[in-house]
Protein backbone atom coordinates (compact mmCIF):
# COMPACT_ATOMS: atom_id res chain seq x y z
CA UNK A 1 0.00 0.00 0.00
CA UNK A 2 1.25 2.98 -1.02
CA UNK A 3 1.61 6.25 1.36
CA UNK A 4 -1.80 8.42 1.63
CA UNK A 5 -0.92 12.53 0.69
CA UNK A 6 -2.25 14.96 3.36
CA UNK A 7 -4.11 16.91 0.87
CA UNK A 8 -6.10 14.07 -1.03
CA UNK A 9 -6.77 11.54 1.57
CA UNK A 10 -7.82 8.35 -0.86
CA UNK A 11 -11.11 6.79 1.72
CA UNK A 12 -10.51 3.22 0.45
CA UNK A 13 -7.06 3.58 0.78
CA UNK A 14 -7.32 5.01 4.35
CA UNK A 15 -10.11 2.58 4.87
CA UNK A 16 -8.29 -0.56 3.93
CA UNK A 17 -5.14 0.64 6.64
CA UNK A 18 -7.58 0.58 9.30
CA UNK A 19 -9.66 -2.15 8.39
CA UNK A 20 -6.40 -4.28 8.79
CA UNK A 21 -5.15 -2.13 11.86
CA UNK A 22 -1.41 -1.33 9.73
CA UNK A 23 0.46 0.77 12.23
CA UNK A 24 2.64 1.75 9.76
CA UNK A 25 -0.03 4.74 8.68
CA UNK A 26 -0.54 5.55 12.80
CA UNK A 27 0.59 9.14 12.27
CA UNK A 28 -0.10 9.46 8.39
CA UNK A 29 -3.81 10.05 9.45
CA UNK A 30 -6.39 10.21 11.93
CA UNK A 31 -9.73 8.26 11.87
CA UNK A 32 -12.68 9.96 13.17
CA UNK A 33 -15.89 8.22 13.94
CA UNK A 34 -19.02 10.40 13.85
CA UNK A 35 -21.12 7.92 16.21
CA UNK A 36 -18.84 7.43 18.70
CA UNK A 37 -17.01 11.25 18.39
CA UNK A 38 -13.42 10.17 18.93
CA UNK A 39 -10.58 9.88 16.86
CA UNK A 40 -8.45 6.98 16.44
CA UNK A 41 -5.07 5.97 15.01
CA UNK A 42 -5.37 3.74 12.05
CA UNK A 43 -3.80 0.42 13.96
CA UNK A 44 -6.44 1.32 16.71
CA UNK A 45 -7.52 -2.91 17.99
CA UNK A 46 -11.38 -1.63 18.48
CA UNK A 47 -14.22 -2.91 15.97
CA UNK A 48 -13.69 -1.36 12.73
CA UNK A 49 -16.44 1.14 12.52
CA UNK A 50 -18.15 0.85 9.34
CA UNK A 51 -17.43 2.79 6.37
CA UNK A 52 -20.74 4.93 6.97
CA UNK A 53 -19.32 6.77 9.95
CA UNK A 54 -15.88 7.30 9.26
CA UNK A 55 -13.66 10.41 7.71
CA UNK A 56 -10.37 10.84 7.62
CA UNK A 57 -8.09 13.90 8.74
CA UNK A 58 -4.65 14.54 8.25
CA UNK A 59 -3.68 15.84 11.81
CA UNK A 60 -4.79 15.23 15.12
CA UNK A 61 -5.71 18.85 15.17
CA UNK A 62 -7.93 18.34 12.73
CA UNK A 63 -10.05 16.14 14.07
CA UNK A 64 -9.97 18.19 17.66
CA UNK A 65 -11.22 21.50 15.54
CA UNK A 66 -13.75 19.28 13.93
CA UNK A 67 -15.06 18.28 17.88
CA UNK A 68 -13.80 14.81 18.30
CA UNK A 69 -11.86 13.73 21.73
CA UNK A 70 -8.67 11.50 21.43
CA UNK A 71 -9.30 7.41 21.73
CA UNK A 72 -8.16 6.86 25.46
CA UNK A 73 -7.77 3.25 24.10
CA UNK A 74 -4.95 3.65 21.33
CA UNK A 75 -3.53 7.17 22.20
CA UNK A 76 -4.09 8.79 18.13
CA UNK A 77 -1.56 11.37 19.81
CA UNK A 78 1.43 9.45 20.97
CA UNK A 79 1.88 8.06 17.60
CA UNK A 80 5.09 8.35 15.30
CA UNK A 81 4.72 11.74 13.63
CA UNK A 82 3.95 11.80 10.00
CA UNK A 83 6.76 10.89 7.32
CA UNK A 84 5.77 13.40 5.19
CA UNK A 85 6.87 16.42 6.59
CA UNK A 86 10.40 15.33 5.86
CA UNK A 87 9.21 14.08 2.62
CA UNK A 88 7.68 17.42 1.87
CA UNK A 89 9.34 20.88 1.18
CA UNK A 90 6.28 23.01 0.73
CA UNK A 91 5.39 25.57 3.49
CA UNK A 92 2.77 23.26 5.19
CA UNK A 93 5.64 21.08 6.14
CA UNK A 94 8.11 23.30 7.10
CA UNK A 95 5.87 25.06 9.29
CA UNK A 96 5.09 21.79 11.06
CA UNK A 97 8.39 21.17 11.68
CA UNK A 98 8.87 24.63 13.13
CA UNK A 99 5.86 24.29 15.55
CA UNK A 100 7.15 21.14 16.39
CA UNK A 101 9.95 22.41 17.49
CA UNK A 102 7.48 24.81 19.96
CA UNK A 103 8.02 28.26 17.62
CA UNK A 104 4.61 29.23 18.71
CA UNK A 105 4.23 28.73 22.16
CA UNK A 106 8.19 31.03 22.36
CA UNK A 107 6.69 33.59 19.74
CA UNK A 108 3.16 32.94 18.54
CA UNK A 109 2.07 32.46 14.96
CA UNK A 110 4.34 36.04 14.13
CA UNK A 111 6.89 34.39 14.87
CA UNK A 112 6.67 31.38 12.88
CA UNK A 113 4.98 33.37 9.60
CA UNK A 114 8.09 35.87 10.09
CA UNK A 115 10.58 32.39 10.38
CA UNK A 116 8.75 30.86 7.18
CA UNK A 117 8.95 34.34 5.53
CA UNK A 118 4.92 34.50 5.08
CA UNK A 119 2.00 36.65 6.28
CA UNK A 120 -0.04 35.44 9.15
CA UNK A 121 -3.17 35.29 6.67
CA UNK A 122 -1.07 33.84 4.40
CA UNK A 123 -0.18 31.12 6.46
CA UNK A 124 -2.82 30.42 7.94
CA UNK A 125 -4.74 30.23 5.01
CA UNK A 126 -2.10 27.23 3.59
CA UNK A 127 -2.08 25.18 7.26
CA UNK A 128 -6.09 25.57 6.87
CA UNK A 129 -6.13 24.24 3.15
CA UNK A 130 -3.36 21.74 3.24
CA UNK A 131 -3.75 20.40 7.45
CA UNK A 132 -7.08 20.84 8.43
CA UNK A 133 -6.66 23.06 11.15
CA UNK A 134 -4.83 26.82 11.33
CA UNK A 135 -1.35 27.33 13.20
CA UNK A 136 -2.78 28.01 16.47
CA UNK A 137 -5.03 24.75 16.52
CA UNK A 138 -1.91 22.76 15.16
CA UNK A 139 -0.16 23.93 18.43
CA UNK A 140 -2.97 23.38 20.91
CA UNK A 141 -2.59 19.79 19.78
CA UNK A 142 1.19 19.35 20.41
CA UNK A 143 0.58 21.13 23.85
CA UNK A 144 -2.52 18.90 24.75
CA UNK A 145 0.47 15.86 24.05
CA UNK A 146 2.79 17.50 26.32
CA UNK A 147 0.71 17.74 28.63
CA UNK A 148 -0.36 14.20 28.66
CA UNK A 149 2.69 13.21 28.75
CA UNK A 150 3.86 15.43 31.81
CA UNK A 151 0.31 14.53 33.91
CA UNK A 152 1.56 10.70 33.20
CA UNK A 153 5.26 10.72 33.83
CA UNK A 154 5.58 13.33 36.36
CA UNK A 155 4.48 14.05 39.97
CA UNK A 156 4.15 18.22 38.91
CA UNK A 157 1.14 20.04 40.32
CA UNK A 158 -0.84 20.36 37.92
CA UNK A 159 -1.32 24.34 37.53
CA UNK A 160 3.25 23.87 36.88
CA UNK A 161 2.16 21.38 34.51
CA UNK A 162 0.11 24.24 32.12
CA UNK A 163 2.03 26.39 31.84
CA UNK A 164 5.38 23.74 31.32
CA UNK A 165 2.98 23.06 28.32
CA UNK A 166 2.66 26.08 27.20
CA UNK A 167 -0.96 27.16 28.37
CA UNK A 168 -1.58 30.44 28.88
CA UNK A 169 -3.94 29.70 32.11
CA UNK A 170 -4.66 26.63 33.82
CA UNK A 171 -8.07 27.28 33.07
CA UNK A 172 -7.18 27.17 28.95
CA UNK A 173 -4.87 23.76 30.18
CA UNK A 174 -8.01 21.94 31.74
CA UNK A 175 -10.41 23.00 29.10
CA UNK A 176 -8.22 21.30 26.72
CA UNK A 177 -7.68 18.13 28.72
CA UNK A 178 -10.95 17.59 28.48
CA UNK A 179 -12.12 18.48 25.30
CA UNK A 180 -9.46 16.20 23.37
CA UNK A 181 -9.26 13.47 26.07
CA UNK A 182 -12.40 13.65 27.65
CA UNK A 183 -11.21 13.08 31.28
CA UNK A 184 -9.96 15.80 33.47
CA UNK A 185 -6.07 16.12 34.45
CA UNK A 186 -6.91 14.66 37.86
CA UNK A 187 -8.83 11.99 36.51
CA UNK A 188 -5.88 11.04 34.04
CA UNK A 189 -3.08 10.84 35.72
CA UNK A 190 -4.73 8.06 38.72
CA UNK A 191 -5.81 6.26 35.26
CA UNK A 192 -2.40 6.41 34.44
CA UNK A 193 -1.06 4.94 37.69
CA UNK A 194 -3.11 1.98 37.17
CA UNK A 195 -2.35 1.36 33.37
CA UNK A 196 0.90 2.59 32.34
CA UNK A 197 0.73 3.93 28.60
CA UNK A 198 2.42 2.87 25.68
CA UNK A 199 4.92 6.52 25.57
CA UNK A 200 5.63 6.80 28.77
CA UNK A 201 6.97 5.01 32.28
CA UNK A 202 7.20 6.03 35.76
CA UNK A 203 10.46 8.53 36.00
CA UNK A 204 13.21 6.89 37.27
CA UNK A 205 14.57 9.47 39.65
CA UNK A 206 13.26 12.57 40.75
CA UNK A 207 13.18 15.73 38.35
CA UNK A 208 13.87 13.08 35.25
CA UNK A 209 11.50 11.89 32.98
CA UNK A 210 11.65 8.65 31.27
CA UNK A 211 9.72 8.17 27.89
CA UNK A 212 8.94 5.33 25.12
CA UNK A 213 9.62 6.52 21.89
CA UNK A 214 7.63 4.72 18.83
CA UNK A 215 8.63 4.14 15.92
CA UNK A 216 7.95 2.14 12.91
CA UNK A 217 8.53 -1.08 12.37
CA UNK A 218 11.49 -2.20 11.36
CA UNK A 219 14.76 -0.03 12.62
CA UNK A 220 18.01 -0.96 11.88
CA UNK A 221 19.43 -0.03 15.46
CA UNK A 222 22.75 -1.21 14.65
CA UNK A 223 23.78 1.83 12.34
CA UNK A 224 21.97 4.39 14.67
CA UNK A 225 24.26 2.60 17.40
CA UNK A 226 27.43 2.91 15.43
CA UNK A 227 26.89 6.41 13.83
CA UNK A 228 26.31 7.80 17.86
CA UNK A 229 28.88 6.14 18.63
CA UNK A 230 31.40 6.84 15.85
CA UNK A 231 30.70 10.66 16.61
CA UNK A 232 30.65 10.53 20.27
CA UNK A 233 32.57 13.87 21.15
CA UNK A 234 34.47 13.22 24.42
CA UNK A 235 33.19 15.96 27.66
CA UNK A 236 30.14 16.57 25.50
CA UNK A 237 28.82 13.22 24.39
CA UNK A 238 29.28 9.35 26.23
CA UNK A 239 28.71 5.86 24.36
CA UNK A 240 28.60 3.17 27.33
CA UNK A 241 27.35 -0.27 26.94
CA UNK A 242 24.56 0.77 24.38
CA UNK A 243 23.40 4.10 25.68
CA UNK A 244 24.15 7.49 24.20
CA UNK A 245 24.55 10.62 26.75
CA UNK A 246 24.67 14.15 25.74
CA UNK A 247 23.84 17.94 26.85
CA UNK A 248 22.03 20.11 24.63
CA UNK A 249 20.92 23.57 24.45
CA UNK A 250 17.32 24.07 24.54
CA UNK A 251 15.04 27.07 24.13
CA UNK A 252 14.70 28.28 27.93
CA UNK A 253 18.10 26.62 29.15
CA UNK A 254 19.52 23.12 28.80
CA UNK A 255 18.67 19.55 28.76
CA UNK A 256 20.74 16.00 29.04
CA UNK A 257 19.56 13.05 27.15
CA UNK A 258 20.26 9.23 27.65
CA UNK A 259 18.66 7.28 24.49
CA UNK A 260 18.85 3.17 24.39
CA UNK A 261 17.54 1.58 21.80
CA UNK A 262 14.74 -1.44 23.13
CA UNK A 263 12.90 -3.41 21.36
CA UNK A 264 9.77 -1.70 20.00
CA UNK A 265 10.35 1.68 20.82
CA UNK A 266 13.44 4.20 22.00
CA UNK A 267 14.24 4.91 25.48
CA UNK A 268 14.76 8.58 26.55
CA UNK A 269 15.47 9.57 29.99
CA UNK A 270 15.24 13.66 30.05
CA UNK A 271 16.54 15.77 32.50
CA UNK A 272 15.36 19.39 31.65
CA UNK A 273 15.97 22.26 33.38
CA UNK A 274 12.65 23.44 32.31
CA UNK A 275 9.70 21.71 31.54
CA UNK A 276 8.71 24.09 29.07
CA UNK A 277 11.21 22.41 26.97
CA UNK A 278 10.14 18.98 26.63
CA UNK A 279 8.15 19.11 23.68
CA UNK A 280 10.97 20.73 21.24
CA UNK A 281 13.66 17.75 22.86
CA UNK A 282 11.07 15.16 22.27
CA UNK A 283 10.83 16.51 18.66
CA UNK A 284 14.79 17.37 18.23
CA UNK A 285 15.41 13.51 19.83
CA UNK A 286 13.18 11.93 17.24
CA UNK A 287 14.54 14.05 14.51
CA UNK A 288 18.47 13.17 15.48
CA UNK A 289 17.34 9.32 14.84
CA UNK A 290 14.76 9.61 11.78
CA UNK A 291 12.23 7.72 14.15
CA UNK A 292 9.48 9.15 12.36
CA UNK A 293 10.34 8.19 8.88
CA UNK A 294 8.16 5.30 6.70
CA UNK A 295 10.58 2.65 6.31
CA UNK A 296 8.61 0.16 4.59
CA UNK A 297 7.89 2.53 2.18
CA UNK A 298 11.49 3.60 2.14
CA UNK A 299 12.41 0.25 1.43
CA UNK A 300 9.99 -0.44 -1.22
CA UNK A 301 10.87 2.53 -3.16
CA UNK A 302 15.06 1.49 -2.77
CA UNK A 303 13.54 -2.05 -4.62
CA UNK A 304 13.72 -3.96 -0.94
CA UNK A 305 11.01 -6.78 -0.35
CA UNK A 306 10.34 -7.67 2.62
CA UNK A 307 8.87 -11.50 2.94
CA UNK A 308 6.25 -12.71 4.86
CA UNK A 309 7.82 -15.59 6.11
CA UNK A 310 10.77 -13.67 7.23
CA UNK A 311 13.77 -14.26 5.70
CA UNK A 312 16.72 -11.73 4.90
CA UNK A 313 15.81 -9.17 2.69
CA UNK A 314 16.60 -9.34 -1.19
CA UNK A 315 17.32 -6.43 -3.02
CA UNK A 316 16.50 -5.68 -6.68
CA UNK A 317 20.66 -3.67 -6.21
CA UNK A 318 22.65 -6.18 -8.20
CA UNK A 319 25.34 -7.26 -6.07
CA UNK A 320 24.42 -6.80 -2.44
CA UNK A 321 21.47 -7.49 0.11
CA UNK A 322 20.58 -4.06 2.20
CA UNK A 323 19.17 -4.55 5.47
CA UNK A 324 15.60 -2.95 6.57
CA UNK A 325 14.68 -0.24 8.15
CA UNK A 326 17.88 1.80 8.10
CA UNK A 327 18.03 5.27 9.02
CA UNK A 328 19.57 8.77 7.80
CA UNK A 329 19.92 10.36 11.26
CA UNK A 330 19.39 14.05 11.49
CA UNK A 331 20.71 16.77 14.37
CA UNK A 332 19.76 18.37 17.84
CA UNK A 333 21.12 21.97 16.39
CA UNK A 334 21.67 23.04 13.49
CA UNK A 335 25.02 25.15 14.00
CA UNK A 336 26.77 22.70 16.21
CA UNK A 337 26.20 20.24 12.85
CA UNK A 338 27.97 22.66 10.49
CA UNK A 339 30.75 23.81 12.78
CA UNK A 340 31.36 20.01 13.72
CA UNK A 341 31.18 19.19 9.94
CA UNK A 342 34.00 21.50 9.19
CA UNK A 343 36.18 20.77 12.05
CA UNK A 344 35.87 17.02 10.78
CA UNK A 345 36.45 18.05 7.21
CA UNK A 346 39.83 15.99 5.22
CA UNK A 347 40.68 14.53 8.70
CA UNK A 348 40.10 10.87 10.44
CA UNK A 349 37.03 10.43 12.90
CA UNK A 350 38.88 10.25 15.69
CA UNK A 351 41.09 13.60 14.98
CA UNK A 352 37.83 15.15 14.40
CA UNK A 353 36.68 14.23 17.69
CA UNK A 354 40.13 15.31 18.97
CA UNK A 355 39.76 18.80 17.64
CA UNK A 356 36.22 18.83 18.84
CA UNK A 357 36.66 17.87 21.96
CA UNK A 358 39.58 20.28 22.88
CA UNK A 359 36.89 23.16 21.43
CA UNK A 360 34.32 22.04 23.75
CA UNK A 361 36.50 21.92 26.83
CA UNK A 362 37.78 25.13 26.46
CA UNK A 363 34.34 27.31 25.41
CA UNK A 364 31.71 24.57 26.07
CA UNK A 365 29.61 26.24 29.24
CA UNK A 366 29.65 23.29 31.49
CA UNK A 367 26.49 21.81 33.33
CA UNK A 368 25.67 19.05 35.64
CA UNK A 369 25.62 15.39 34.57
CA UNK A 370 27.81 12.73 32.76
CA UNK A 371 28.03 14.82 29.86
CA UNK A 372 29.88 18.17 31.46
CA UNK A 373 30.07 20.43 28.71
CA UNK A 374 27.83 21.55 26.21
CA UNK A 375 29.02 22.70 22.61
CA UNK A 376 29.88 26.40 22.54
CA UNK A 377 27.83 28.99 21.29
CA UNK A 378 28.28 30.67 17.35
CA UNK A 379 29.44 34.08 19.00
CA UNK A 380 31.77 32.99 21.13
CA UNK A 381 33.69 30.66 18.50
CA UNK A 382 33.31 33.57 16.49
CA UNK A 383 34.87 35.48 19.22
CA UNK A 384 37.85 32.72 20.58
CA UNK A 385 37.48 29.54 18.10
CA UNK A 386 40.54 31.08 16.70
CA UNK A 387 42.63 30.78 20.09
CA UNK A 388 41.77 26.64 20.30
CA UNK A 389 41.34 25.10 17.26
CA UNK A 390 44.51 23.65 15.25
CA UNK A 391 45.42 22.79 12.23
CA UNK A 392 45.53 24.60 8.68
CA UNK A 393 44.97 28.34 8.93
CA UNK A 394 42.65 28.14 6.18
CA UNK A 395 40.14 25.45 7.95
CA UNK A 396 40.31 27.44 10.95
CA UNK A 397 39.45 30.31 9.45
CA UNK A 398 36.42 29.20 7.65
CA UNK A 399 35.14 27.87 10.98
CA UNK A 400 35.59 30.57 12.95
CA UNK A 401 33.84 32.83 9.78
CA UNK A 402 30.93 29.99 9.56
CA UNK A 403 30.49 30.49 13.27
CA UNK A 404 30.10 34.76 13.08
CA UNK A 405 28.16 34.21 9.84
CA UNK A 406 25.42 32.53 11.98
CA UNK A 407 26.20 34.56 14.95
CA UNK A 408 25.29 37.52 13.17
CA UNK A 409 22.38 36.24 11.02
CA UNK A 410 23.82 36.06 7.50
CA UNK A 411 23.35 32.43 7.68
CA UNK A 412 19.96 30.71 9.11
CA UNK A 413 20.08 27.38 9.87
CA UNK A 414 16.91 25.79 11.26
CA UNK A 415 14.28 22.95 10.12
CA UNK A 416 11.72 25.48 8.04
CA UNK A 417 14.32 26.02 5.67
CA UNK A 418 14.26 24.72 1.91
CA UNK A 419 16.85 22.59 0.75
CA UNK A 420 17.79 24.59 -2.12
CA UNK A 421 18.18 28.12 -0.40
CA UNK A 422 20.11 26.48 3.06
CA UNK A 423 22.21 24.50 0.42
CA UNK A 424 22.43 27.81 -1.82
CA UNK A 425 23.42 29.70 1.61
CA UNK A 426 26.23 27.16 2.56
CA UNK A 427 28.05 27.14 -0.59
CA UNK A 428 28.47 30.81 0.13
CA UNK A 429 30.57 30.34 3.00
CA UNK A 430 34.52 30.08 2.35
CA UNK A 431 35.62 26.59 3.12
CA UNK A 432 32.14 24.74 2.60
CA UNK A 433 31.75 22.26 -0.65
CA UNK A 434 29.33 20.06 -2.20
CA UNK A 435 30.04 17.51 -0.15
CA UNK A 436 29.79 19.67 3.35
CA UNK A 437 26.67 21.54 1.99
CA UNK A 438 24.63 18.08 1.19
CA UNK A 439 25.42 16.52 4.48
CA UNK A 440 24.62 19.30 6.18
CA UNK A 441 21.50 20.01 4.54
CA UNK A 442 20.28 15.98 4.30
CA UNK A 443 20.93 15.79 8.22
CA UNK A 444 19.44 19.31 9.13
CA UNK A 445 16.26 19.28 7.19
CA UNK A 446 16.26 15.37 6.90
CA UNK A 447 15.91 15.48 3.46
CA UNK A 448 15.28 12.13 1.87
CA UNK A 449 16.46 12.63 -1.43
CA UNK A 450 20.13 14.37 -1.24
CA UNK A 451 22.94 11.51 -2.93
CA UNK A 452 25.96 11.81 -1.43
CA UNK A 453 27.80 10.93 -4.61
CA UNK A 454 31.39 12.78 -4.40
CA UNK A 455 31.36 11.01 -0.61
CA UNK A 456 34.51 8.04 -1.23
CA UNK A 457 32.78 5.94 0.87
CA UNK A 458 29.40 6.23 -0.63
CA UNK A 459 31.18 5.28 -3.94
CA UNK A 460 33.06 2.47 -2.68
CA UNK A 461 30.13 1.37 -1.33
CA UNK A 462 27.91 1.62 -4.76
CA UNK A 463 30.60 -0.44 -6.95
CA UNK A 464 30.54 -3.01 -4.11
CA UNK A 465 26.78 -2.69 -4.57
CA UNK A 466 26.62 -2.40 -8.11
CA UNK A 467 24.99 0.93 -7.91
CA UNK A 468 25.82 3.44 -10.86
CA UNK A 469 25.56 6.79 -9.07
CA UNK A 470 25.59 8.55 -12.47
CA UNK A 471 22.16 7.32 -13.09
CA UNK A 472 20.22 7.13 -9.63
CA UNK A 473 16.47 8.79 -10.47
CA UNK A 474 15.26 5.36 -10.13
CA UNK A 475 15.77 5.54 -6.78
CA UNK A 476 14.51 9.42 -5.76
CA UNK A 477 12.97 10.35 -3.77
CA UNK A 478 14.64 8.16 -1.14
CA UNK A 479 18.60 8.86 -2.14
CA UNK A 480 19.41 9.74 1.06
CA UNK A 481 18.56 6.30 2.22
CA UNK A 482 20.50 5.07 -0.34
CA UNK A 483 23.68 7.04 0.64
CA UNK A 484 23.46 5.39 4.46
CA UNK A 485 22.98 1.85 2.80
CA UNK A 486 26.29 2.05 0.67
CA UNK A 487 27.83 3.97 3.49
CA UNK A 488 27.28 0.96 5.54
CA UNK A 489 27.88 -1.68 2.62
CA UNK A 490 31.50 -0.06 2.25
CA UNK A 491 32.04 0.24 5.94
CA UNK A 492 31.45 -3.82 6.79
CA UNK A 493 33.56 -4.24 3.78
CA UNK A 494 36.29 -2.89 5.05
CA UNK A 495 35.45 -4.56 8.81
CA UNK A 496 34.84 -1.02 10.18
CA UNK A 497 31.38 -2.32 11.08
CA UNK A 498 30.83 -6.40 11.82
CA UNK A 499 27.39 -7.14 10.22
CA UNK A 500 25.09 -6.90 11.82
CA UNK A 501 26.47 -5.22 14.60
CA UNK A 502 28.55 -1.96 14.91
CA UNK A 503 31.94 -1.75 15.87
CA UNK A 504 34.48 0.26 15.30
CA UNK A 505 33.91 4.11 13.44
CA UNK A 506 34.86 5.58 10.60
CA UNK A 507 32.91 8.59 8.60
CA UNK A 508 32.30 9.87 5.07
CA UNK A 509 33.80 12.93 5.43
CA UNK A 510 37.67 10.93 6.63
CA UNK A 511 38.21 10.20 3.03
CA UNK A 512 35.78 13.05 1.35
Amino acid sequence: MEPVTITALDFERCYRAVSTRDSRFDGQFFTAVRTTGIYCRPSCPAITPKRANVSFLPTAAAAQQAGYRACRRCLPDAAPGSPLWNVRADLAARAMRLIGDGVIERGGVPALASTLGYSQRQLTRVLTTELGAGPLALARAHRAHTARLLIQTTEMPMSDIAFAAGFASIRQFNDTVREVFAVSPTTMRTESRRSPRSDAVAPAAPGLLTLRLPYREPLDTGWLAWFLSAHTVPGMELWEDGVYTRGLRTPHGHATVRLSFQPGHVRAELALRDMRDLAPTVARVRHLLDLDADPQGIDEGLGLAVPDNGLPVVTAVPGHGFGPGIRVPGCLDGPELLLRTMIGQQISVQAAATHTARLVGALGDRIDGPAPRLFPTPDVVAERGAEVLTGPARRVSAVVAAARAIAEGELVLHSGRTAAELRRDLLALAGVGPWTADYVTMRLLADPDILLGTDLVVRQGATLAGVDLDHTTRWAPWRSYLSMHLWKTALEHRGVIAAPRPSRPVNGSEAS
